[in-house]
């Protein structure tokens, strides 16, 4: 297979011959686990459990409630007897919410533990990313970054390639290469399932050139239905080719565009321990609860690998390696090239703890007095990224953060070549971190300035409409009280009219009446005086003795 050059890069000395000697110890269970709720790119868990509940190894303790997040699970079984601030691994020394798990001394699985597939190719790819979400893991390799949504691409978007990271390229750190020669068959498991979940046909497995006997077990090992899928390769060790950008590079020639993802181009790109995670999810119903980490450099006792549970602190894996040598001043996660210094070695181990490395003074001597860029252009010359690193100084120094986008902060994988090689001695990643933590910071608070205004906004068009929808309420309950007046005074005016009728009737009833009486009358009094005129006269003669009548008054 044709391999390509990418641009820069360095040559270092390799220190893994020390850590390599041994098989791979798996450490028994600490008394006490400090597990973090956030050990990976994007929002932190929150979580699902109180103080003073028991919990069982396995089970979620930290449920993720974002897109890029992932579940957080108890290593052991035991009590949660704390959720508090702790400190964790970060080069600014932070603390950050952290769980306190006092172990029971049991390990029990409990009732909790997701069933095993061994029937996974039946599977629908989607369940499959599910069960690897589920799982809580992350990209091993360092970046932790949530492995369902990394082999998630966008709708339409076909994936061709997958390809096996083994390219470790940092002087000290081995964890993948004794990986790779202790369980080859788990991580192959794993890239046949990873292969089914996204279609696809071809597979470059990377290992360094540097790791002969992490090649033969893969050799040996790899089974025969992926023959003529996987295709094993060795690859330079020259600093950094474990960059998922330079080793796409090295394999196919063809570069990931700035800003972009290996996705945009058909291609994912993942570490041998996430496969093997994938596998135990999938075959064995484990979530990501431990990593291989190299404890390494002067400042150990017997450098060697060691498969640590998470929250494990430093101190107990240091212990696992024989202990501190002596004079130790400086103890290092990850490699010197990108890892940065701990404080404290009560520090756990995460999902992106790959390394710890301890150093004496006469190891690391001191850097020289920092002095004004001179401008040589050692630092373009090797930059993996083809940046200009000294104009990104220039701009992040001033505090120019537009102009350090411009010219690709965010490209820059803080391999620390450019720091190298500076003769300035100037820390150039640091300047560079800075940058990225400030853009990111403002960006922060852009978004909740946009929320602000959309709540204000919202709220606005609310009461707008709630006013509208109250004056449109009003206007029809007037138009309602109208219409019922309207019909009031019609009623009112129809039952006038009627009463109107009602009384002229009544009146000329009275009148009809008035008059039959008048006729009543009338003929009565003509009855009478026709019956008085029939009636003959009668006369009283006088008395012949000449007496008066007695009714005659005169003798009163």
């Amino acid at each position: 297979m044709q391999l390509h050059r990418f641009h820069g890069g360095l040559k270092l000395a390799e220190e893994t011959d020390a850590s390599t000697r041994d098989p791979v110890l798996v450490m028994g269970v600490p008394s006490r686990l400090i597990v973090p709720l956030g050990q990976h790119i994007g929002e932190a868990a929150e979580p699902c459990v109180a103080v003073g509940d028991r919990v069982t190894k396995g089970q979620r303790i930290g449920q993720s409630k974002g897109y890029i997040a992932a579940h957080v699970h108890a290593p052991t079984s035991g009590e949660v007897v704390e959720i508090a601030d702790h400190a964790v691994p970060h080069p600014s020394g932070l603390s950050a919410p952290c769980m306190t798990i006092q172990s029971d001394g049991r390990d029990d699985w409990g009732e909790t533990r997701m069933e095993p597939w061994l029937d996974w190719d039946t599977r629908d790819p989607r369940k499959l990313r599910q069960r690897i979400r589920d799982a809580g893991i992350v990209g091993l390799g360092g970046a932790a970054f949530p492995t369902a949504v990394k082999l998630n691409p966008r709708a339409g978007q076909r994936i061709h390639t997958l390809i096996v990271n083994g390219a470790e390229c940092e002087p000290y750190i081995s964890a993948d290469d004794s990986l790779l020669r202790s369980a080859p068959e788990a991580v192959f498991e794993g890239i046949r399932i990873v292969a089914h979940l996204l279609g696809v046909e071809r597979v470059l497995f990377a290992v360094e050139d540097n790791m002969p006997e992490a090649m033969r077990a893969l050799t040996e090992t790899l089974p025969g239905e992926l023959r003529e899928r996987v295709q094993l390769v060795s690859v330079p060790s020259i600093y950094p080719t474990g960059g998922e950008r330079q080793l796409i590079k090295v394999l196919t020639g063809q570069e990931v565009p700035s800003g972009g993802l290996p996705a945009d181009i058909g291609m994912i790109c993942n570490n041998p321990g996430t496969f093997k995670a994938v596998c135990d999810a999938v075959i064995q119903g484990r979530p990501l609860l431990s990593r291989i980490v190299t404890v390494t450099g002067p400042g150990v006792q017997h450098p060697r690998n060691v498969e640590a549970l998470l929250g494990t602190p430093f101190a107990d894996v240091i212990a696992a390696a024989g202990g501190y040598a002596e004079g130790v001043d400086r103890l290092v996660m990850g490699g010197p090239m990108m890892g940065f210094a701990v404080h404290d070695d009560a520090i756990p181990v995460i999902k992106g703890t790959n390394c710890l490395l301890a150093t004496r003074p006469q190891d690391t001597p001191a850097p020289g007095p920092l002095m004004p860029c001179i401008r040589c252009g050692e630092c373009a010359a090797v930059c993996p990224a083809q940046l200009l690193p000294q104009q990104l100084y220039w701009q992040a120094r001033a505090k120019d953060f537009d102009a350090t986008q411009e010219y690709g902060l965010f490209d820059c994988i803080e391999c620390g070549c450019c720091a190298h090689v500076c003769p300035s001695n100037i820390p150039l990643v640091q300047y560079y971190r800075y940058a990225k933590n400030e853009i990111w910071a403002r960006e922060k608070e852009r978004q909740k300035s946009d929320i602000a205004r959309e709540r204000y906004e919202f709220r606005q068009e609310r009461i707008e409409r709630e006013e509208r929808e109250k004056a449109e309420r009003m206007a029809k309950k007037k138009a309602a009280l109208k219409k019922k007046d309207s019909s009031a005074d019609g009623a009112s005016n129809e039952n006038s009219d009627k009463q109107a009728a009602i009384q002229a009737a009544l009146e000329r009833a009275r009148a009809r009446k008035a008059a039959k009486a008048g006729d009543a009358v009338e003929g009565a009094a003509t009855e009478q005086a026709d019956k008085a005129a029939a009636t003959p006269e009668t006369h009283t003669e006088p008395s012949q003795s000449g007496e008066r009548d007695s009714t005659d008054t005169g003798d009163r």
